[in-house]
């Protein structure tokens, strides 16, 4: 349970219509496993006690008498086992048959909650034998237990308080307004639905979408449990279905099985971070009993999987197609600042590595939608001393491929008086060294751009904002910076993207602009012309950093959360001491540099994540980042 992660399963035993000590044998065999596998929750399907397809039996005392004897059985059995289970089983209140979702931790009988939905239409007819509850709560006696019985309960989890635990049964899913809907709004973060959903064509796709839509609306983890094999073939086949569910993201899935647990861990933690920055939920919960449960805090081994490359799909197709769309919105975003600034040219600083090329096909893409010349894109290629002939020779041949006007401007001259100016030894390859290079190569294409009325498309990703890896007031601004949300590991994929779809030779120059390590070039080249700055030497590996920014910054997970996880992700590639290195220089390089992110020029956003000053993040430039590091050196002296 550590870090809100919580280890579940639903299942769906087999039965034997009516024969309820068969059925309770089958449920207790489940129970009994998911304990041994550390499963902290557990949901069954409705009416499991009985079968769901019991018909006019429902209403004979000989089997009301099986079902109590299987929930008094199934509570003895669970005294000793730390776990919150959840079944179906038909419950008499008040002279009235109900069809309820039943919650039992440790022998205790938490809640019973009825059906509120009960289908009477094609091949469903529940109100023949079950009534429609009304809408509250009581407190009565049930299965010899004092416990709660109504449709506005929640399960509260004294011990992780971020897991609030709604029930609703089959139906109540389907129909407009879910009662999950109020109990999200109320603070259930984990909904379950114990159901008996027969099979047709058709109808697996349905209750997927259904459950995923559910889950993502109500960032929710949802726990769908169908019913097993076993139940009458009369009129109807039934087809186990299982489904866990995560803000709507599927984490486990089984179909046609039965008698076997499917196990995940859901992080409600997530949930409820979320669920803070959106400010959707919380209302309507005055009409709620909330009652408490304790689960022992153990630890909870991760078998989830865990994206390292957040940002990019890992699916072939998926990502084909989220760089296409990527594309398109950020030519739409500079067509329309084009089109409302009258404007017909742009500048490019074309430097031969992945950000300029991004923003440089971006640019043709505009172009294009626009019917302009290309010919009215001007690359500016800007030597300086370390430029390698590689990435000079790559700008040059992408320019051309392209179409776009080439011009090259040296800068080494400029920079050298401005070291006479301002006093600078060119020995000492300092910052000032590196940064008056960056400057200088920014003042030529503002200039330029004045010159020939045009403006200066921004090279720089969102990477580089969080890090700060940009000079300020150099290569940090531009008029419009169309890849300031693309992380670096997405630009890399995007720009592999166009080499795929493009003609031979542009593909070679696209491919080999892939493959050259990123470099600003502001030292040196080595003796054999190669470059001699390579920038993750420098701040770490992007794949890590763009890990690191998706987990820390988009839900807003602790460090020695962010820590656990990469460690998972990246098992087998980085050792942890290596991960808190690097992270530690993470959270201080995006708290000391926010100060860039404050005054960021205008670009399009892309993904659920941007750092945009005006949108997406605000944050003080003054923070401290005192409290992260504190954590991270914990972590450290483990």
């Amino acid at each position: 349970m550590k870090d809100g992660f919580i280890k579940c399963a639903v299942a769906s035993p087999t039965v034997r219509v009516a024969d309820t000590t068969f059925n309770t044998a089958s449920i207790l065999s489940i129970i009994k496993e998911a304990n041994e596998k550390q499963v902290k929750l557990l949901v069954l399907p409705e009416l499991v006690t009985t079968a769901y397809s019991c018909g006019d039996l429902f209403l004979h005392k000989r089997l009301q008498q099986g079902w109590d004897t299987a929930v008094s059985t199934i509570l003895e059995m669970s005294k000793e086992i730390d776990m919150l289970i959840v079944f179906g089983s038909p419950a008499l209140v008040h002279g009235s048959l109900y069809n309820c979702a039943l919650s039992i931790h440790k022998g205790k009988l938490l809640s019973v909650v009825p059906k509120r939905h009960l289908p009477n239409y094609q091949e469903f007819y529940e109100k023949r034998w079950f009534s429609t509850p009304c809408q509250g709560n009581e407190e009565l006696i049930l299965f010899g237990q004092k416990t709660w019985f109504g449709t506005n309960l929640l399960l509260t989890c004294s011990t992780l308080e971020e897991l609030v635990v709604a029930n609703e049964i089959c139906e109540d899913l389907w129909v407009p307004l879910s009662p999950s809907t109020s109990h999200a709004l109320a603070g259930a973060t984990v909904l379950t639905n114990c159901s008996a959903s027969d099979e047709l064509v058709g109808k697996e796709e349905y209750r997927r979408s259904l459950v995923a839509s559910q889950s993502a609306k109500l960032v929710c983890a949802y726990l769908y449990s169908d019913a097993g094999h076993g139940e009458s073939s009369t009129d109807l086949v039934f087809t186990p279905h299982d489904l866990i569910y995560e803000n709507g993201q599927c984490l486990a899935e089984s179909f046609d099985v039965s008698d076997k647990l499917l196990i995940t861990e859901i992080d409600v933690q997530k949930l409820q971070l979320e669920r803070l920055r959106l400010q959707s939920f919380g209302a309507g919960s005055q009409d709620y009993v909330r009652i408490p449960f304790s689960l022992e805090i153990e630890p909870c081994t991760l078998t989830r999987h865990i994206e390292r490359a957040p940002f990019v799909p890992s699916d072939e197709s998926s990502r084909e197609a989220r760089c296409e769309k990527i594309l398109r919105l950020q030519a739409l975003g500079l067509k329309k600042r084009l089109e409302h600034t009258h404007c017909t040219s742009v500048v490019v600083g074309l430097s031969g590595g992945l950000d300029s090329t991004l923003a440089l096909l971006v640019s043709v893409r505009a172009f294009d939608l626009l019917g302009l010349d290309r010919k009215r894109i001007v690359a500016i290629t800007m030597p300086g001393f370390g430029t390698t002939k590689r990435t000079k020779g790559n700008a040059t041949t992408l320019a051309q491929a392209l179409g776009v006007e080439l011009r090259t401007i040296s800068i080494s001259k400029a920079v050298s008086q401005h070291f006479k100016d301002i006093g600078h030894d060119p020995m000492v390859l300092d910052v000032t060294y590196e940064n008056s290079q960056a400057r200088e190569r920014t003042q030529v294409l503002m200039d330029l751009a004045n010159e020939l009325n045009a403006l200066v498309i921004g090279t720089g990703d969102l990477s580089e904002l969080a890090l700060g890896w940009a000079t300020y007031n150099g290569d940090h601004m531009s008029m419009y910076g169309v890849n300031s949300s693309v992380p670096k590991t997405l630009v890399r994929h995007l720009v592999k993207h166009v080499a795929s779809i493009s003609e031979p030779s542009l593909k070679k120059v696209l491919l080999d602009i892939v493959n050259t390590p990123v470099s600003p070039e502001l030292l040196p080249a080595k003796g054999d012309g190669t470059i001699s700055q390579v920038t993750e030497d420098l701040v770490g590996p992007y794949e890590l950093h763009d890990f690191f920014l998706y987990q820390a910054i988009r839900w807003g997970y602790s460090p020695a959360k962010v820590c656990r996880l990469a460690c998972r992700a990246f098992t087998g590639i980085y050792e942890q001491a290596v991960i808190l290195n690097w992270l530690t220089t993470f959270y201080s390089r995006f708290f000391s540099q926010q100060f860039k992110r404050s005054c960021l020029p205008d670009g399009p956003k892309i993904g659920s994540l941007a750092l945009s000053p005006r949108g997406d993040w605000r944050m003080p430039s003054d923070a401290s980042v005192a409290l992260w590091k504190a954590q991270l050196a914990e972590l450290g002296n483990l």
